[in-house]
């Protein structure tokens, strides 16, 4: 399937509120995804990190806020 978007067209929010669209619409068939291999790995050191570093977790929302005040 070949699809075309106007992406030169659009605007930087368009473009982030389509990608939120697709990121969405995949996590609804999580299931059907299969994780990569080292994605156990890449896991397991982010929470060695979290434990050592004392870094606080941030849920999507408050991570999708931050970055769209950063980009807009």
């Amino acid at each position: 399937m070949d699809i075309n978007l106007p992406l030169d067209q659009m605007t930087r929010e368009e473009k982030l509120r389509l990608m939120e669209a697709i990121r969405a619409d995949l996590s609804r068939h999580d299931e059907q995804v299969e994780s990569p291999g080292w994605h156990e790995g890449e896991l397991c050191e982010r929470d060695d990190k979290l434990k050592s570093v004392g870094e606080l977790p941030v849920d999507w929302e408050t991570a999708k806020t931050h970055l769209r005040d950063r980009l807009v």
